[in-house]
């Protein structure tokens, strides 16, 4: 494939952690290369708190951002995908809508960080820690050398991402 803006879209059942933060991050440091989204299958409706903070405390943009369905991307005007990425195991296993175009697909696995119990410090540490991931995947995404792999190798590479050995 060759050197292009992407677009990716990033998949999460609610659309109101994980996916948001990777749409956050991808946008930032993929420097126009990338054009991310974020959607969810059963959309919360709202952007956790705690993700609006972290997102605000890292200096990332979060101006227009909203928990949205899937449904948002089905529309004819949509975007066309590059990329979906499942960044929660329940997404990994629901069936998705048919995007068109035949988008490159991987499942990257980041723990729930809304789930997490305790105290609130651990709660915290969980949503860094899902942030944390997120940027580690995204780098290794940005980093790929997409002009010399072939659709079936990218797609491979890119799902070995979230699965590292």
């Amino acid at each position: 494939m060759a050197e292009a803006a992407f677009n990716v879209l990033f998949l999460c059942a609610a659309n109101s952690a994980r996916s948001i933060l990777a749409e956050c991050l991808l946008n930032a440091m993929g420097e126009g290369r990338f054009h991310a989204y974020s959607a969810g299958s059963q959309s919360a409706g709202q952007i956790h708190p705690e993700v609006l903070e972290l997102l605000h405390k890292s200096g990332l943009a979060i101006a227009g951002l909203h928990s949205k369905s899937w449904d948002a991307f089905a529309a004819a005007d949509a975007p066309r995908f590059d990329f979906i990425i499942t960044v929660c195991d329940d997404m990994a296993g629901e069936a998705c809508p048919v995007w068109p175009g035949h988008p490159i697909t991987a499942h990257w696995h980041i723990p729930d960080p809304v789930r997490a119990q305790g105290s609130d410090a651990h709660r915290q540490h969980a949503f860094v820690e899902a942030m944390s991931q997120l940027q580690q995947h995204i780098s290794a995404l940005i980093c790929l050398p997409f002009a010399t792999l072939d659709k079936m190798k990218l797609g491979q590479t890119v799902r070995d991402i979230g699965n590292p050995a």
